[in-house]
């Protein structure tokens, strides 16, 4: 069966964007805010398991900070912290902070001259999506995209196979001729639930995951190729 289109993750498997946009961005906005939370790299990587900005907040909040988390204005707070962050983490792209990884823009635009279709499943926000492609591939690199399935658009988040079933329906494909491109466990059990056959590209904070049911899994400095996630789509659509 011939790979049709690839669907990507995007924080940690496009760029390293936990660790050097989001984790600075949600900083600032504590800072600004005049909480003294402050996220390093280290323990960033314990709040992973929460998925999605508001909710890893609120999630600190209740175990960190519970009399923060009681204040009467909480909700209020969290959603201005998080549209803070939002802004911080645009201005990291604008400056160009945030490159993407080592051969992803290269198979972006191989797959784009090879006819693959592309698409995006990811918890991020849109406008966080859009703004990495288009700081690193040109103001327009957000509708060389099918499909942009943000966290926006459904209601439960990896690792519910939600945004990979929308995006499914929006590229009007069976699961068996895409090709999912994840570094996470939550992302693959998101992929696999939707019957995607799935590469894992490893990131800093989820080289100690376990990843049964791959098709592969690349260390970060692996090079990515299209001719590579070709072979490995036909292993998985032979076995």
């Amino acid at each position: 069966m011939a790979l049709r289109a690839l669907i990507f993750d995007v924080d940690g498997t496009l760029a390293n964007t936990e660790r050097d946009g989001h984790r600075p961005a949600f900083n600032a906005a504590f800072a600004e805010v005049g909480l003294p939370w402050h996220w390093d790299e280290a323990f960033y990587g314990t709040l992973l398991d929460v998925t999605g900005g508001r909710e890893r907040m609120r999630h600190y909040a209740e175990h960190f900070d519970p009399a923060t988390c009681a204040r009467p204005d909480f909700e209020a707070l969290l959603q201005r912290m998080h549209d803070i962050k939002t802004l911080n983490y645009q201005r990291l792209l604008t400056a160009g902070a945030i490159p993407l990884r080592a051969d992803i823009g290269q198979l972006i635009c191989d797959a784009r001259t090879e006819g693959i279709r592309l698409a995006i499943a990811s918890s991020s926000k849109l406008e966080n999506i859009a703004g990495l492609l288009r700081a690193n591939l040109g103001p327009n690199a957000d509708s060389w995209f099918d499909a942009i399935a943000s966290g926006d658009v459904v209601a439960e988040k990896k690792p519910s196979p939600q945004l990979y079933l929308w995006t499914l329906q929006q590229l009007n494909l069976p699961p068996r001729e895409c090709l999912a491109v994840e570094d996470s466990s939550h992302g693959l059990a998101a992929s696999l639930a939707a019957g995607i056959p799935t590469v894992i590209t490893l990131s800093d904070y989820t080289i100690h995951e376990t990843f049964d049911g791959a098709r592969m899994v690349l260390a970060e400095t692996a090079p990515l190729s299209l001719d590579k996630l070709r072979l490995w789509h036909a292993t998985a659509s032979t076995s």
